[in-house]
């Protein structure tokens, strides 16, 4: 059950990171992790901040320069099915369209999908984990099936966002607004690894919001896609997921970013991949040689060691989808 708390409607960014900036204070966008997260007790609020009627962080639209602004109350729908992100970012409109359900989607915004908590079932469970202020991570030695073999330092969760790692990978770019005025970050650096500070997610300040996320223009050659894969098509998060940025000049690979799903606390980098394929065309032997590095390093628990070739083969896959696009 939902505990009482106040629900105050600002009509612009600065009344609403004013209320923000108030202790036990939260931002409700979309609402689908938000109410969640309250009604499992996971964090307390007293007062919700609607953003619903701040029409400025809505909507998509081409710059001046031919990249892209999105604003970060813009539906995971809107973004997925736009006729010029799916013609010019195929992976991100991909990413979108692979979260979730077509209901949540239709409620989810981007920027709720950048800042969502873990869905780890023992901080989502009545468990007082690490993260929630405990000593441990119980995923480490308990049922840890769906958890990371990449970056698992004191906190063992995987990045829920399907959009994070494709908009990283575009070498995209978040804007906020807080109490301290308006910063621009790469969505890259946007999360904050356990490493460095397991009871956060992101480098959000307390009052600070996303606003916009921005694309680059697109360069000459760019190819970009998002594969996800999860338990028999099932609306849930991923098992596994490698998304793409990749530059052809000719049949050979100039430019290449690589990050993985289901794989890290935070979208994972893989540049052991993008140094194999950088500078080469892709082929047969240069795909196999990527597909194993994209696992250097793992370090599986007990229960997910299937991740490994899991992901050899997602990124095999993918990498063949670039040499040989579907008509």
């Amino acid at each position: 059950m939902l505990a009482k708390f106040d629900y105050i409607r600002p009509n612009t960014v600065k009344e609403a990171i004013h209320f923000l900036a108030d202790e036990n204070t939260v931002a409700h966008a979309g609402g689908t992790d938000l109410l969640g997260c309250l009604r499992e007790h996971i964090f307390e609020a007293k007062t919700v901040v609607s953003l619903s009627r701040l029409r400025e962080l809505q909507g998509i639209q081409k710059t001046k320069d031919g990249g892209l602004r999105i604003g970060a109350l813009t539906t995971l729908t809107e973004i997925g099915e736009d006729q010029l992100v799916r013609e010019t970012w195929p992976g991100l409109a991909r990413a979108a369209l692979e979260v979730a359900s077509p209901q949540l989607r239709n409620q989810g915004t981007i920027g709720g999908n950048l800042c969502q908590k873990p869905r780890c079932w023992y901080y989502r469970g009545e468990f007082q984990c690490l993260r929630k202020g405990g000593n441990e991570c119980f995923a480490e030695h308990g049922e840890n099936v769906l958890h990371c073999i990449f970056g698992g330092e004191n906190c063992f969760i995987v990045h829920p966002s399907d959009t994070a790692p494709a908009l990283a990978a575009l070498e995209a770019s978040v804007h906020t607004e807080g109490p301290k005025g308006q910063r621009t970050l790469p969505v890259e650096g946007f999360h904050v690894p356990p490493r460095d500070d397991f009871t956060r997610e992101t480098v959000l300040e307390p009052g600070e919001i996303v606003t916009e996320i921005v694309l680059p223009p697109p360069p000459v050659g760019l190819r970009s896609s998002y594969r996800k894969v999860r338990a028999r098509r099932s609306w849930d998060f991923a098992l596994a997921g490698v998304a793409l940025a990749i530059v052809l000049e000719g049949d050979r690979v100039s430019r290449a970013r690589v990050f993985l799903s289901g794989a890290a606390p935070v979208p994972w980098r893989s540049k052991e991949v993008e140094e194999i394929i950088t500078g080469k065309p892709l082929t047969q032997e240069i795909i196999k040689s990527a597909s194993l590095a994209v696992v250097k390093g793992a370090r599986p628990l007990e229960q997910n060691g299937y991740k490994v070739p899991l992901f050899r083969s997602v990124m095999e896959e993918e990498l063949q989808s670039v040499l040989h696009p579907a008509k």
